[in-house]
């Protein structure tokens, strides 16, 4: 009985929750396919796949500056948008923050002898970069450093035709999307 009144709440507060942040209520599924991963290029592989990590300032997304999403090479998973982009200067795409928390995750990385947190899609478990704290500090203080070939950029005149169209209220708000 415990069990099914814990249901009954969840069900009940989780589209008044996604209500509070503007955002979707149910998500579409996204799923790592033979089809999607077949599609990649080989730097895309290598980034995502191997935890693999570009050139930067040679990449396609660091200077991109027009309004949109970015978005999981592999599933299509929403990750990244422009209103929360900044210039690092390190020669990646920077941001502060992701769309929704539970659409990344992170884990510890030790591989070049220091410790950093690795950032993962959340559906796909593509590697996408790593998370800082050396970000701005009146945004929260993260700094996401991700690897354009984990990505794949929607513009925002885009984004309704490509099934995008509820995360178009990011662009549209004076408040921040509230997590």
């Amino acid at each position: 009985m415990k069990y099914l009144y814990i249901a009954a709440v969840l069900l009940l507060c989780s589209p008044a929750l996604a209500a509070e942040e503007n955002l979707p209520v149910s998500a579409p599924k996204y799923e790592k396919t033979k089809e999607s991963m077949d599609k990649l290029t080989d730097m895309q592989k290598y980034v995502t796949q191997h935890e693999g990590t570009e050139k930067p300032f040679d990449n396609e997304y660091w200077d991109n500056h027009e309004e949109g999403i970015y978005v999981d090479v592999v599933t299509g998973e929403p990750l990244f948008s422009s209103t929360d982009k900044f210039d690092s200067g390190t020669g990646w795409p920077s941001f502060t923050k992701p769309i929704q928390d539970h659409n990344v995750k992170t884990k510890k990385d030790t591989k070049l002898f220091m410790a950093r947190t690795e950032v993962r899609s959340a559906s796909g478990d593509s590697h996408l970069g790593h998370v800082f704290t050396d970000g701005p500090k009146d945004k929260g203080g993260n700094r996401y450093c991700i690897n354009s070939a984990a990505m794949k950029f929607v513009p925002k005149a885009e984004m309704g035709e490509k099934g995008y169209g509820e995360y178009l209220v990011l662009f549209n708000q004076s408040e921040p999307v509230k997590k």
